[in-house]
């Protein structure tokens, strides 16, 4: 039966197929993890889900974390949890791989996790810190928004000027 290749996800789709690679759940992405990277994966959300409301879904190849906006996302490798924290400065630690600037408020900070024991302080401190700060940020948003909508005074006649020409005639 003649079909194709998604060129996204290298799945083979016969011809009338329904097919959407970038619809995935948390399941599909951490389905093929070894032990000890779905014990630390398992810990990683039960520890997150613990810091209150907040919205988890699967996204791509990353497992999102948001409040308003993603606080963290986890992207689930063959040897790691590749896991990246949104925080308010430059972590400086051995646990720590990267730290890329993303905006004037956030710093990207790239963890490599490998087993379930690494998932503990200051890792677990540093993913607080992020859930608390994107409730700030989102806080310091909606005022901003108010304050830069301007105010609408009394409405202005548009009155005409005459010009030295018109004036004349």
């Amino acid at each position: 039966m003649a079909g194709r290749e998604c060129h996204h996800c290298k799945q083979w789709i016969e011809d009338g197929e329904k097919h959407d690679c970038w619809t995935t759940t948390e399941a599909a992405l951490t389905q093929d993890l070894a032990e000890d990277l779905r014990d630390a994966w398992e810990r990683l959300r039960e520890t997150a889900v613990t810091f209150g409301d907040q919205r988890i879904y699967a996204s791509g190849t990353c497992i999102m974390f948001s409040r308003e906006s993603c606080y963290f996302f986890v992207r689930p490798k063959r040897s790691c949890l590749e896991v990246c924290l949104f925080l308010g400065r430059e972590l400086k630690a051995p646990q720590v791989r990267r730290a890329d600037r993303k905006s004037k408020s956030k710093v990207a900070n790239i963890l490599k996790i490998s087993h379930r024991d690494e998932v503990e302080p200051p890792i677990t401190d540093w993913l607080q810190e992020a859930y608390e700060l994107s409730d700030v940020l989102a806080a310091q948003a909606a005022t901003k928004r108010a304050k830069s909508k301007p105010t609408r005074g009394p409405k202005k006649k548009n009155v005409r000027r005459r010009s030295a020409r018109s004036s004349k005639d």
